[in-house]
């Protein structure tokens, strides 16, 4: 294969989930419908199903550092993009590679699954928010994130401004504050305190969303690593996960997940 026709690289540095929804597989999953080879650093192991995280098992930060190396050093990557870090020393090994990575990265700061297991340790949380979000091109919390992370409770569309602020105070380039446990239309946020965007989709009547939040951090990687400006990267990324929610399907006894092959069905995203 000819250097030209190699697609871009994508890096998903993340949890596993064995149901298939969320986690890794539903990044790979990700990159694969939007045209970018997608490459994965496992960080942890979770049992996990459409009713819920049964257990999970954190790997070594030489694990993480190692696996990340050799893609990096050889491969090449022209976006990153973080999951599940569930540890403190995690959140700060990840952090310093990204920091010395020529790349954009994309934050998923996960807190919970979306079945309210925790996924992140409360030791954790200032090392996301002193070492990680300085090192982000874009931080993509939701409205539980923004509050552990911040103290800043978003009851309506109005506070998803304030919200944003609050984040932005940890240094990441861009943050998209994610409306979707608002009532009414999905709306987001996303602004790098001078610039603003917002984000409006239809709310479908589809509770299988599971891994919706990956999802959309790993489709604005995909975006930044085809070149896309941000606002242009996470516009597209926010028509993808609308599709993706729209299609989603029942799995198991509980919350199935979002479709990641749905746009596939009907030609190029």
């Amino acid at each position: 294969m000819s250097a030209e026709r190699v697609p871009p690289r994508v890096l998903t540095v993340a949890g596993s989930d064995s149901g298939g929804g969320a986690g890794i597989q539903a990044d790979l999953k990700t990159m694969l419908a939007l045209g970018v080879h997608g490459m994965s650093v496992l960080t942890a192991v979770t049992a996990q199903n459409s009713l819920g995280v049964q257990g999970a098992w954190e790997l070594p930060v030489a694990a993480v550092r190692a696996q990340y190396r050799s893609v990096v050093d050889d491969i090449g990557v022209q976006a990153v993009k973080t999951g599940m870090l569930s540890s403190a020393e995690l959140v700060e090994t990840v952090a310093e590679l990204i920091s010395g990575t020529d790349a954009p990265a994309v934050v998923d700061p996960v807190g919970v699954s979306k079945h309210g297991d925790p996924l992140l340790a409360a030791s954790a949380l200032d090392s996301v928010r002193t070492r990680l979000l300085p090192v982000a091109t874009v931080a993509t919390p939701n409205l539980d994130e923004v509050a552990q992370l911040t103290g800043v409770r978003v009851r309506s569309e109005d506070d998803l401004r304030r919200a944003a602020a609050a984040v932005l105070e940890y240094g990441p380039r861009w943050v998209l504050i994610k409306g979707g446990h608002l009532s009414g239309e999905a709306v987001d946020l996303l602004t790098d305190g001078s610039e603003e965007l917002v984000l409006r989709a239809p709310r479908h009547d589809n509770r299988h969303t599971h891994g919706t939040g990956c999802t959309l951090a790993s489709a604005i990687a995909c975006g930044l690593a085809l070149g896309r400006p941000v606002p242009e990267a996470v516009t597209a990324a926010k028509e993808y996960v609308t599709g993706a929610i729209a299609a989603g399907f029942a799995l198991g006894a509980g919350i199935g997940p979002v479709d990641h092959g749905w746009a596939l069905r009907r030609g190029t995203p």
